[in-house]
C-alpha cells in the first residue's frame, strides 16, 4: 500500500528509521530490566556479563545469512519474518534471573539470531531503493533510529521497571515489535524488476554502465513518486531510456552469483569491517555497562538522573544526521570525492571518540560523565557517515553481504566487549565501585579508535570495486 503523495523510497527510509529504533529499545530496554532484576537477585558482574553477552552470539551467527537470504528473496520479506520471531522470543523472556539463567540466555540468542537477519536487510532495501546522491544522509537517518531507540528506552524504561517490574518492559518491546511488523507488511513495497532505476545498484534493472545516467533522467519523476508505479510501457515516459531484457538477465545472474573470493580478500572490504567492530565494541560496551557506572561507579540510579541519562543517545541521533548531510553536501558539491569524503568524517569521528575514552575514568561527576559519553557516542555516529555507507560505495549489488560480514565483526566485538567489562570488572579488588577499575575498560576501545581511523584512511575506496 504506496503513498500517492510521498516518494516511495521516502516512507521506505522512514519505516527503517523506526525499524532500527524498536530494536534498539529492545536492547536497551533488556539491558534495564535484567540490571534492576540481577541486582535484586544478587547476580555477580561476570555472571551479569555472561548474559548480556548471549544476544550477541545469536546476532552474530545470522548476520552473512541475513545479508545473503536478503540478496535472494529480498529484504522486504525477511525483515517482516524478522520482526515476528524476535517478537515472539521477547515476550516469552521469563523474569526471574536466578532459577531460569539458562532459559532467558536461550531466549536472547534466539532474539540475536532474528534480529541478526534485520541490518543485512535494511541495507539491502536501501540499496534497492536509494540514489547515490542520497546514501549517506538515507543510511544515516536509518542508523540513527538505533539511538533514538536507545534514548527512549534510557529515559522512560528505568521507571517503568521501577514502577511495573521487568515484565512490563518484555511486554511494550514485543507490542512495538507487532505494531511495526504490522506497518512494514501494508505500507513497503518491492522495487519494480528492470524498471526502477536505483534498484540497479543492488542487481535489480539496468547494468552499472548506464545506472547514473537513469538516476539523472528521472530525478523529476522521482520526486512526485512515479517511479514505484513505472512499467515498460511508461519507462520511456519517465526516464527516457529501455532496459533491454540482456540488463535484466544480467541483474538475475548477479542475485544468484556472488563474488565471496574477492569480497574476503578485498581491502577496502576489510577496512569497512575493523571499523565496524570498533564501533560496536564502544557501543555495546556503553549500553551494556554505562547503567552499571552510574549506579556503583558514581553511586546514582538511572531513575534518578530524569532526562539527562538520554543525552548521550540524543546526542547520536543528532550527529549521525549531521554526519549524512555534511558527507552527502561534500560530493554533490564536489568540495572532497567520495573516499577523501569517507576518510575525512571517519578519521575525525574515531579520532574524538577516543580523547573521550581516554578522559572518561578520570571523571568523577555525573554531569562530566554524561557530557564526555554524549561526546564520545555523538563523534561515533558522526564518524558511521563514513564507514558505514562504504560498503554501498564500493559494492552497492552486494550491500547486504558486505554489511552481513562487517555487522558479524561487530558482533563479535559485542561478545568480547561486554564479556571482557564483566571480567576486568570482577577482577578489580574494589569492582565497579572503583573508578580505577574503569581504567581499562575505557582504555582499550580508545586505543582501538586510533588503530581503525588509520585503517580506514590507508585502505578504503570510494570507487565501485565489486561489478
Amino acid at each position: 500500500m504506496a503513498s500517492s503523495k510521498w516518494p516511495q523510497r521516502r516512507i521506505i527510509v522512514l519505516l527503517t528509521f523506526v525499524c532500527t529504533a524498536v530494536c534498539y529499545v529492545e536492547r536497551t530496554g533488556f539491558s534495564i530490566a535484567y540490571t534492576a532484576a540481577a541486582n535484586s537477585a544478587g547476580i555477580t558482574q561476570k555472571s551479569k556479563g555472561n548474559l548480556l553477552s548471549a544476544f550477541f552470539y545469536g546476532y552474530s551467527i545470522s548476520q552473512v545469512p541475513g545479508g545473503w537470504v536478503a540478496q535472494r528473496i529480498g529484504g522486504r520479506r525477511v525483515l517482516l519474518w524478522s520482526f515476528f520471531a524476535w517478537t515472539l522470543a521477547c515476550i516469552a523472556t521469563p523474569i526471574d534471573p536466578r532459577h531460569n539463567s539458562a532459559v532467558i540466555i536461550l531466549i536472547r540468542v534466539l532474539v540475536g539470531v532474528a534480529q541478526g537477519f534485520i541490518i543485512p536487510s535494511v541495507h539491502t532495501v536501501l540499496a534497492q531503493w536509494v540514489p547515490p546522491h542520497e546514501r549517506s544522509r538515507s543510511v544515516s537517518l536509518t542508523t540513527s533510529g538505533m539511538y533514538l531507540g536507545a534514548a527512549f528506552g534510557m529515559l522512560f524504561l528505568p521507571e517503568l521497571v521501577h514502577w511495573s517490574g521487568p515484565r512490563a518492559v518484555y511486554v511494550m518491546e514485543a507490542l512495538m515489535g507487532l505494531t511495526w511488523a504490522i506497518f512494514w507488511h501494508f505500507y513497503s513495497i518491492d522495487p519494480p524488476l528492470s524498471e526502477h532505476p536505483k534498484a540497479s545498484a543492488a542487481g535489480f534493472g539496468a547494468p552499472a554502465d548506464i545506472e547514473l545516467k537513469s538516476i539523472h533522467s528521472v530525478k523529476a519523476g522521482e520526486e512526485n513518486g512515479l517511479l514505484a508505479a513505472a512499467t515498460k510501457e511508461n519507462w520511456k515516459k519517465v526516464g527516457g531510456l529501455e532496459i533491454s531484457a540482456a540488463a535484466a538477465a544480467t541483474a538475475a545472474r548477479s542475485r544468484t552469483h556472488i563474488p565471496w573470493k574477492k569480497i574476503l580478500q578485498s581491502l577496502p572490504v576489510w577496512a569497512i569491517v575493523v571499523n565496524n567492530y570498533t564501533f560496536h565494541y564502544v557501543l555495546y560496551v556503553l549500553m551494556s555497562w554505562l547503567p552499571t557506572y552510574f549506579d556503583q561507579g558514581l553511586h546514582v540510579g538511572l531513575q534518578h538522573m530524569g532526562a539527562s541519562k538520554t543525552m548521550p543517545y540524543v546526542v547520536m541521533f543528532v550527529m549521525s544526521n549531521v554526519g549524512g548531510l555534511v558527507a552527502d553536501y561534500f560530493v554533490t558539491r564536489k568540495i572532497m570525492n567520495v573516499a577523501h569524503t569517507r576518510k575525512w568524517i571517519n578519521g575525525v569521528g574515531f579520532v574524538v571518540a577516543a580523547a573521550g575514552l581516554g578522559i572518561m575514568p578520570k571523571i568523577s561527576s555525573v554531569q562530566s560523565a554524561i557530557v564526555c559519553s554524549s561526546v564520545i557516542l555523538g563523534s561515533l555516529a558522526l564518524g558511521r557517515a563514513g564507514f558505514a555507507v562504504n560498503h554501498m560505495d564500493i559494492a552497492p549489488r552486494y550491500a547486504g553481504i558486505v554489511m552481513g560480514i562487517s555487522n558479524t565483526a561487530g558482533t563479535f566485538a559485542g561478545i568480547v566487549g561486554v564479556n571482557l567489562t564483566g571480567w576486568i570488572l570482577q577482577s578489580s579488588s574494589h569492582g565497579p565501585a572503583d573508578l580505577g577499575s574503569w581504567r581499562l575498560v575505557f582504555g582499550l576501545p580508545a586505543v582501538l579508535c586510533v588503530f581503525s581511523a588509520a585503517v580506514f584512511c590507508k585502505y578504503a575506496s570510494g570507487d565501485r570495486v565489486f561489478e
